[in-house]
């Protein structure tokens, strides 16, 4: 519609709150906010201060380079990740433009560039209350420092590119992993404040912090706490908590159980406990991550709000150590919450009323909390809350430049599925004052989009959301529905076990034809041009949907799974794989396995459908996209399919997002129409 309150190119023109840190005083938060650059090819990033106060906010940070990961030394010294350029050095030395741990000072003027890390860095931190600087990087081994850049890239030119493997996992989600001796390995690199003194903390480390590594050093800056990884009895990895000595490098394992995971490590302030989240792994009984903490003189571990049936995602200490705030998967919403560390009580910050989701949480001098909120109808920005319960956020900034959405409107539903359960579901359509609806059939009903949230384990929530954004339908006068389906967390539990193990098409399925019915049945919604889309999982749902009833016009699956049995070999994490379909044996039966697998009954498949899919997707790889693909084509299915080369299981290039919304958005238009 031309004359749409929004569209992909202002929605990838808006600029995007990507992380926050809090100031020692706490009187303002560095943000960081990627925007398109000048060619609109590709997103660079700024730095912002933004007082805490809700005064007017200024940018700190300019220029076509990447300013992100902001962190505060103990002086108030702002520390920052970035991939500008030196004065000295020439813009054709591309090694050069890899991250590096900048500083702005805290009296003002130029950035200075704090580390050289050959080979660049990953990430960092301060000790809160000590000159110490922590960073994770890549490191060849058996080579000395000033020699590793030169070595690197005469390795790049010159040396094979051949990755041998012993063990799985051989890729992670859109690269390759390796056990080759003369590649680069992330280690921990201890620096004092100021950038000097560099020393290696794990100069003998291979595989142990290869996907994903989460770290946290001491306030006292002698100790590091990192997720130590290791191959697992049921061949899924493991993490537990390495704790290094700063000043000997000796190591010490806490946290380590089998078939577990430890992850995301926070000091407490006075250095003496870790809060972690552990979860343990079975083909039986699905992942509960759980808020547990760690005593680092004996390694002890005690659980924390035991009763507290929700996923938590850590946020930050309170400065007297007695509580911890947390987001938490509940219902549709991530709101802020105050765990009580003596009694386990867990308690609402954030107003029930005001929803959304809250993250990077960070506890200010004064007691408040600052993080990160959005909404549907609201891109993520910096926020402040009072912690007390029942308290509603403020939001600091609208450094996004979204305007107002009062031309949409969300509604929060449940239907009944087939075995008595309440299956949540968010409505958003066209508000009544707003926008002119589009093409509406005699009745004035809407055509209407049900998408299909990914995981399986995860939740639609009241955010935003950047790749798969409703309003930008709603804006064309859909209706759009997003339900929370079994294996959804923030309904307990049980709910999520209800997709744990090979039954992905059976009560999933069920829950999503009960929310269909409950929407075809609405006043302001036309049951004869309804669509349903998914990505990830919700392409698989699609899939499925495609093989067991023809009630929707048109399907799209985005980075979908089609084949079952098959897919285990070639998706990056099989071991993961065997755990999710209850441990059964692809190879044993693999007509049995495949009970759910849509590629088994690909001839009841009649509706016309997109096939959308990254080329760099090893978690869910293209091969099952071609596969369906050709099955469709194969059965006289109108079907197309949409790739990108250079996606991987999400698409995050701007120009490919305008390609995706367009192709996807004129799909629809098509068959709806």
């Amino acid at each position: 519609m031309a004359d749409a309150p929004y569209n992909v190119e202002r929605h990838i023109a808006l600029k995007r709150v990507s992380s926050v840190a809090a100031s020692p005083d706490g009187a303002w938060l560095a943000v960081a906010v990627q925007r398109l650059d000048h060619a609109g090819a590709k997103y660079v990033s700024d730095l912002w201060k933004v007082p805490t106060d809700g005064s007017e906010s200024t940018q700190l940070t300019r220029g076509d380079c990447k300013d992100g990961a902001p962190a505060f030394r103990r002086d108030g010294a702002l520390g920052f990740l970035s991939n500008r350029l030196p004065n000295e050095v020439k813009p054709d030395d591309d090694a050069d433009k890899r991250m590096q741990v900048w500083l702005l000072p805290a009296a003002g003027g130029e950035a200075q560039q704090l580390t050289d890390e050959p080979l660049g860095v990953d990430g960092f931190k301060f000790a809160k209350k000590a000159d110490r600087l922590i960073v994770l990087a890549p490191v060849l081994a058996g080579v000395e420092a000033d020699k590793q850049r030169e070595t690197a890239k005469d390795r790049d030119k010159k040396g094979s590119s051949a990755r041998h493997f012993r063990s799985q996992p051989v890729r992670h989600w859109d690269h390759w992993l390796h056990e080759n001796e003369n590649m680069a390995n992330t280690h921990l690199i201890a620096y004092s404040f100021d950038g000097k003194d560099r020393a290696d903390l794990t100069p003998g480390a291979k595989r142990e912090m290869s996907v994903e590594p989460g770290f946290d050093v001491s306030p006292d800056g002698l100790q590091v706490a990192v997720t130590w990884q290791s191959a697992g009895a049921d061949r899924e990895t493991d993490t537990a908590i390495a704790l290094i000595d700063v000043e000997s490098t000796k190591m010490r394992i806490v946290g380590a159980a089998t078939n577990s995971n430890t992850e995301s490590p926070l000091y407490a302030p006075d250095g003496k406990t870790l809060a972690v989240i552990r979860a343990t792994r079975s083909p039986t009984v699905v992942v509960r991550p759980t808020l547990t903490l760690i005593d680092v003189a004996s390694g002890s571990m005690r659980e924390v709000a035991k009763e507290f049936d929700a996923w938590p995602h850590i946020g930050d200490w309170s400065a007297d150590g007695k509580r911890l705030y947390v987001g938490a998967d509940i219902a549709g919403h991530v709101p802020v919450l105050m765990v009580e560390i003596a009694s386990g009580k867990v308690e609402r910050v954030t107003a029930i009323r005001e929803g959304g989701a809250h993250s990077d949480l960070h506890v200010l001098a004064d007691g408040r909390v600052a993080g990160i909120r959005s909404t549907f109808l609201e891109p993520p920005e910096a926020f402040v809350v009072t912690a007390k319960p029942g308290s509603p956020p403020q939001t600091l900034a609208h450094l996004s430049g979204f305007d107002d959405a009062a031309w949409a409107e969300v509604e929060n539903l449940t239907a009944k599925s087939t075995d008595g359960a309440d299956i949540q579901y968010f409505v958003m359509k066209p508000a009544p004052a707003g926008i002119k609806p589009g093409p509406k059939n005699a009745k004035g009903r809407l055509p209407t989009l049900l998408w299909i949230h990914g995981g399986p384990i995860g939740m639609t929530a009241d955010a935003w959301h950047w790749r798969w954004n409703p309003l930008l339908a709603v804006a064309q006068g859909y209706l759009v529905v997003q339900p929370n389906p079994r294996g959804s967390t923030g309904f307990g539990q049980p709910f999520v076990q209800g997709i744990w193990g090979n039954v992905w098409g059976n009560q999933c399925y069920q829950d999503l034809m009960a929310v269909t019915d409950a929407i075809a049945a609405r006043a302001d919604v036309d049951a004869d041009r309804m669509m349903a889309m998914g990505g990830s999982f919700g392409g698989y749902m699609t899939n499925w949907i495609g093989t067991q009833t023809q009630r929707f016009k048109c399907l799209i699956t985005h980075a979908c799974v089609t084949t079952m049995a098959q897919f285990t070999g070639t998706t990056d994490h099989p071991a993961w794989w065997y755990l999710e379909m209850g441990g059964e044996d692809p190879y044993a039966d693999p007509a049995a396995y495949d009970r759910y697998a849509p590629i088994r009954h690909i001839k009841q498949w009649k509706t016309p459908a997109l096939i959308i899919h990254g080329e760099k997707d090893y978690r869910c790889p293209i091969g099952e996209g071609l596969n369906l693909f050709e099955a469709l084509q194969y059965h006289g299915v109108p079907s197309e399919m949409l790739v990108f080369p250079d996606e991987n299981h999400w698409i995050m290039k701007p120009r490919n997002i305008v390609a995706w919304y367009d192709t996807v958005l004129g799909f629809i238009k098509r068959h709806l129409s």
